[in-house]
């Protein structure tokens, strides 16, 4: 369960929720207060206000204008039966009408009031202006109201507007929650593989690892756990290798005081047998001391290895000349193994090494001897160095037929061996001065077709050593 990423979303609900509420609460209800204080109720008395005031004006305007077409006080415009083919369509209208008499407005917008009465078969007109009473602009403007309170009434904006200003706000709302909700899961998820990765570090999987490749600081945590994990991993692969060869130390110590203490006597007794014998076995006697002597001697020189695996050699790290140690072992191994050839790829300006230049010495001369055996007559090796990750790698590669899978589960674990050449502790003992140099000896591609080695040791600055990263 990502706890993170629902703390987060509930925090942004507390946060924005009450808020939000408060601002829809208040400006619908401005809403509702505007929509009240403009409205139609208002406008419409105000429309009927106006038409009923028009009405009663027109009304005033017609009784005086009769009054003065009584008194003579305005003069009509007279139109006579006789030429009743040209006359205006309003007084036609009025001439074919039972009515008396007849008001109507006319002129611009309805700014004058007309009069018309009939005498005999003539019809008198009579004009009065309104001033700046527009009958018919004010008649428009009365319709153009009420169309707009019907308007009004009809879609209830009192109610629609606040309604829609809701549902927007919280579509936005939501659409903020959708988007806190996406950035709240890529913020927590590497804090959550981070835990992860940190809960199985922590129950002993060294192995693991989270996925990096972030630009952030979230990225820079992770990348930082995975250095930490790959150093704890190889510096308690470092332990356990040293722990064993301990107990091999131990082991060889004991057994080599054990089967010295037994060839000694074995020696001297068998030299005194011989010593003692006459003259007619003699010949067979010395053929029989010779194989048990040498034999001893073989016995004794394994004893001479195992003490030396089980001693702790003294260091005395000091700044080394990385290539020309290289080339120095390479032309002194050339001429012990002639059958061979010798290819050397020196790096430009890599930077010396700490390490105790007779231990590195010891360990090309292991790794080369191993070389040239496995490329036999003919064969190929190949000494190259190079900077790589804050330390300078030494490599190894021969054109043998490399490594099985099983030589490489137990390539560095101390063994027994009886060929003539070695005994079957050189990469444990070469191994064990590396690690104990601050550096360490893995197994690599080999680039010639056998097998390739890769001799990783810190960098000198200034008298300090270098942190190492893994190789």
């Amino acid at each position: 369960m990502n706890r993170l990423r629902n703390k987060l979303v509930l925090i942004f609900m507390a946060a924005t929720l009450v808020p939000l509420a408060a601002t829809v609460w208040i400006t619908t209800g401005l809403l509702e207060y505007s929509l009240r204080f403009s409205a139609t109720g208002d406008l419409e008395t105000l429309s009927r206000s106006l038409e009923q005031t028009g009405k009663e004006f027109y009304q005033h305007k017609r009784e005086d204008l009769r009054q003065d077409a009584q008194a003579g006080k305005v003069q009509p415009e007279k139109f006579a039966s006789a030429a009743s083919a040209g006359w205006p369509e309003e007084v036609q209208s009025f001439a074919e009408s039972d009515e008396p008499e007849r008001f109507v407005t006319a002129g611009r917008d309805g700014d004058r009031l007309d009069y018309m009465v009939r005498h005999g078969g003539d019809v008198w007109l009579y004009s009065t202006s309104l001033g700046d009473v527009a009958l018919g602009r004010m008649s428009r403007e009365i319709a153009d109201a009420r169309r707009l309170v019907s308007f009004f009434k009809e879609h209830n904006l009192q109610r629609g507007l606040p309604l829609a200003y809701m549902v927007l706000a919280a579509s936005f709302w939501m659409l903020a929650l959708a988007l806190l909700i996406y950035l709240a899961h890529r913020i927590s998820r590497p804090i959550q593989q981070l835990t992860a990765g940190l809960s199985e570090l922590a129950s002993g999987d060294l192995k693991a690892r989270v996925p990096a490749g972030r630009d952030d600081e979230i990225g820079r945590a992770m990348e930082a756990f995975n250095h930490m994990a790959c150093k704890l991993e190889e510096t308690t692969e470092r332990l356990v290798y040293l722990g064993q060869l301990a107990s091999w130390q131990m082991l060889a110590r004991k057994t080599a005081h054990e089967v010295k203490n037994s060839l000694t006597p074995i020696r001297l007794t068998v030299e005194e047998m011989l010593a003692r014998y006459d003259d007619a076995d003699r010949a067979f006697m010395e053929q029989a001391t010779q194989i048990v002597v040498d034999e001893i001697e073989t016995l004794e020189r394994r004893v001479r290895a195992f003490s030396q695996f089980a001693t702790e050699p003294p260091l005395a790290p000091a700044p080394v000349d990385v290539n020309q140690v290289v080339e120095e072992r390479v032309a002194f191994l050339k001429n012990a193994h002639p059958e061979v050839a010798y290819e050397c790829r020196l790096g430009a300006g890599v930077p010396p090494v700490v390490a105790d230049q007779d231990i590195l010495k010891g360990i090309l001369t292991n790794l080369l001897e191993n070389a040239a055996e496995a490329a036999g007559e003919g064969g190929r090796i190949m000494s190259l160095t190079a900077a790589l990750k804050g330390r300078v790698a030494i490599e190894i590669h021969d054109s043998g037929p490399g490594l099985s899978e099983q030589a490489r589960a137990s390539l560095f674990q101390p063994t027994i061996s009886f060929k003539k050449r070695g005994m079957g502790l050189g990469l444990s003992i070469a191994r064990k001065s590396a690690l104990l140099s601050g550096g360490d000896i893995v197994l690599v591609k080999g680039e010639l077709g056998g097998a390739g080695f890769r001799v990783l040791l810190p960098v000198e600055t200034n008298g300090i050593q270098t942190r190492p990263d893994r190789g």
